[in-house]
This record gives structure tokens, sequence and C-alpha cells, in this order.
């Protein structure tokens, strides 16, 4: 009797086999998705509108969110103050009125301070229609280079919304902070691509980044304008990618042709090989000294190698006759030029690519890199005519330099094109008519068929003076 019970009881094996075909089914269908949202910090959700994003945008939703902000939140800890603080808070809410009041006040504490002029403008536009862009800079990793480049974002953004903005409708900025980290850049680029209310994006900032982000922008048919990205390849990447320097052989052919017709032609180089920019430099230098009539002293100096010694480097190419040494770092790794140029202690000459434009080449490097010599888009000492860099003086309390400046023109060749159309695909055929001009800090904006600037460098050296005790001044 009890075995007739138990048989009733146990299911048929055809049981079984259903019950494990549904567990594997549903094991295929919702697991990958279990284990993706838990992957890596930059990855992204479909983007919905939140407080603090304009009426016809969206704001990102998960980590992404974190890097982005028209006003809601600081991205730059550096330039915090409690009113800064009380003004966003007061922005994510809405209650733009506050926003702009406690953006006031933190200017008046803080004068040099882009992201605050950035958040007031976006403040003071948020109750009406506006037309948005995007800037991407490492705020994480370089704090200092993102604030050049937002200091000319901001510039250009104030002087077009205190003039009547474009045909009357003002101008927001969205700022983003990629930390130059390509693996963020994919992520921060999809996402603005997929914010209808982004007409462009002014960014990004070392060559690694751009390069990364181009073909999504590309592939979307979002404007880019990088202000400080001179990598070769991407220069005619695309219909869509534009950048407000010259391109590379243009800025390192002066540099090689001097160093020749000073005496010095034979020539070792130390560069980093993670940095495209730096590796199109290191090219283009090696060409124009050829064609010069100067020889590449060969020697094996990688600023982006674990193993780099700088002592080693240094006695290398002496050992084999250089009579000068060119300096290409990555923007994040300059403190292994600076700490060459300190081994070296004026032994031999020194050359370096635009990046080495920097307050940290001169703060840190003092008369280790008195001498240096390099290439830069733009001076404000070149550029007497020009009322750009006396505005950037009595806004921003000092000198700015060629990152500001190239920034400033990226975001009014945008301006310029959004006057004649505000949509995506209007403004990139506006930047591509081969009549397209604007002013910029120094000389017009033009861009060539390629999408580079039309311009050509000038050569500065690093001489004794300045608030560091050294500084940039135009070679004579």
């Amino acid at each position: 009797m009890s075995q007739d019970t138990n048989q009733r009881k146990s299911p048929p094996p055809i049981f079984f086999i259903v019950a494990l075909g549904l567990i594997a089914f549903g094991g295929y269908k919702f697991l990958p998705g279990l284990f993706a949202s838990k992957s890596l910090d930059i990855s992204t959700s479909t983007p919905t509108p939140t407080s603090g994003a304009s009426p016809s945008g969206a704001s990102p939703s998960g980590a992404i969110a974190s890097r982005i902000s028209l006003g809601n939140q600081i991205l730059l800890t550096s330039q915090t103050t409690a009113a800064k603080q009380a003004g966003v808070q007061a922005f994510a809410k809405g209650d733009y009125q506050a926003a702009v009041q406690n953006f006031q006040k933190s200017l008046q504490q803080n004068r040099n301070d882009p992201e605050t002029i950035i958040y007031l403008n976006n403040a003071r536009s948020s109750n009406g229609s506006s037309l948005k862009i995007a800037v991407s800079v490492p705020i994480g990793t370089n704090p200092n280079i993102a604030q050049e480049i937002l200091r000319g974002v901001a510039q250009a953004q104030d002087e077009v919304n205190n003039s009547g903005g474009i045909n009357q409708v003002k101008v927001q900025v969205e700022i983003v902070n990629d930390d130059n980290n390509p693996e963020v850049v994919r992520e921060v680029a999809k996402t603005l691509t997929k914010d209808p209310s982004i007409l462009a994006v002014i960014g990004h900032n070392a060559s690694n980044a751009s390069v990364e982000a181009a073909p999504i922008y590309q592939q979307e048919k979002l404007v880019m304008v990088t202000p400080t990205s001179f990598a070769n390849n991407l220069s005619g990447f695309g219909s869509y990618i534009f950048r407000t320097i010259p391109n590379i052989s243009v800025m390192a052919a002066p540099l090689a042709e001097y160093a020749v017709k000073t005496g010095k032609t034979n020539i070792a180089i130390c560069y980093d090989s993670q940095a495209p920019d730096n590796i199109s430099f290191k090219d283009e230098f090696v060409a124009a000294l050829t064609a010069a009539g100067g020889k590449l002293v060969p020697t094996v100096c990688d600023f982006s190698l674990p193993s780099f010694n700088p002592d080693k480097a240094l006695a290398d190419a002496v050992s084999k006759g250089a009579q000068g040494l060119m300096l290409a770092p990555h923007i994040d790794r300059i403190d292994r030029a600076i700490s060459l140029a300190r081994i070296n202690r004026g032994k031999l000459p020194l050359y370096g690519s635009t990046t080495l434009y920097t307050f940290q080449t001169v703060k840190d490097g003092q008369k280790d890199v008195d001498g240096l010599v390099l290439p830069v888009p733009w001076h404000p000492e070149t550029n007497p005519g020009s009322r750009f860099p006396e505005n950037a003086r009595q806004r921003w309390g000092g000198i700015v330099n060629w990152r500001t400046a190239t920034s400033f023109d990226a975001t009014q060749a945008v301006i310029a094109g959004l006057r004649q159309s505000t949509t995506r695909e209007g403004l990139q055929q506006a930047l591509r008519n081969a009549s397209f001009s604007t002013r910029g800090s120094s000389e017009d904006v033009k861009f060539l068929p390629t999408g580079d600037r039309a311009g050509k460098p000038i050569l500065v050296q690093v001489k004794q003076g300045g608030s560091t005790g050294y500084n940039f001044v135009p070679l004579r």
C-alpha cells in the first residue's frame, strides 16, 4: 500500500526534463543581463530626463551620470565654495534663480573658476529655450589642463549669451569629465550622441581620447571639434571631425629647422608610445629634421614604459653623440619629461612637443627646463591686434595659454555654425563650407578639407621671469 502511494507522488520523468529546460532557458535569457549590469563603472543605461537637464534633452543614469553636469553637481572639486555647492543644489532642484544668486556669490570669492561661469550661464537660460553643446575634459586626471580648456569655452559662452545669444537663444554647455581614459571616452561619446539636444562636442583633450571618440561621433553624425588633439590620424578622419589647431606637420617642421639652423644637427628623441599625438609629432619632427640636413640619434627612450629610467636615457643619448634632446610626453606623463630635464642639467639643449606648454612644466622644471624650445599655435604676445588676450586677462585675472585660446576658437566656430543652422547636420554643413570663417582668439577660424585648422605655429622658449620664476616667451 505504501509503495503504491510513493509511486503516485513521484512525478513522471518528463516533468524533470521540462523543468531543467525551463531553468536552462531562464539562465540563458537573464543571467547575462544581470552580470552586465554589474560590469564596468562607466556603463550606461538609456538616458532619461532628470532635474538639471534642459527640457528637450536627456540626462544619463547610472555611473556615467556622475561624470556629466549641466549645473546640478560639481565636477571640478578643487574649485569648490559653499556658495557654489548651494548653487548646484538649487540647480538640481530646478530653483534656477537661487542657483544664479549662489553662482554669482561664488564667483565673487573665486573669479578664476570656469565651471561656475558655465553653470551660471546655464542657470540663467534654463527657464527658456536654449541651444546645448558639450565639452569633454580630463577633470579627474588633469584638472589644470581641464580648466585651461573650460576657460576658453566659458569665455565664448559668456560673450555670446551676454550679447543676446544665437538669434536670441542662449547657449548652454554640458561639462563632461572623461579623464582622458579611452574606455570612459567611449561611453561618454555614446551617451552624448544619444542626447538629441546636444548639437556639438568640444573635445576631447589627449589624442588617444579623441581617436577613441571620433568614430562614434562620425557614425552618429555629431560634430566634434577638438581644440588640443594633434595626432595625424585625426586629419581627414571624417566629415564631422574638426580641430582648431594646425596639422602636426606644420607644427613640428619649424622646430626641427630651428635646431639645425642653430647648429644642433644630431638630435635624440624621448617620446611616449602610448600618446598618438606625440607619436605623430615625433614622426613629423624626424622627417623635417632629415629634410633640413639633421640626423636622428637612435636611442630607446619611451616615457610610457614602467621601466623608464632618465639616467640611462640621457647617458645613452650622450654616448651616441646627441647634440640636443627632443621631448614628446603624454599630457598625463609630463613629470617624466621633467625628470629627464632635471638629470640633463643643461648639458643638451632641449626641444619639446606642443604638449609641454603647461604650467606644470615651468613650475616643476624651473632652471632645468630653461631654454626649452617648442611650437605652439597661439601666444598672447604675438597678437597685439586681438582683444582676446586682454578680455581673458580681465575675466580670469591672469594670462591664459594656447589651450584656452584654441578652446575659445572651437566654441566660436560652433557658435558661428549654429547661427546658420541649429541642427546637427546643418552645423556640420556650415563648418564644412569652404567659405566658412569666424573671428577667433587671433586669426580667423577656418577649416581645411581635412578638418584641420588653417594656420601656422609660433616657437616659444622657456625664460626666467613670470610668477613661477620661469615663463614661455616667443622666440625672437
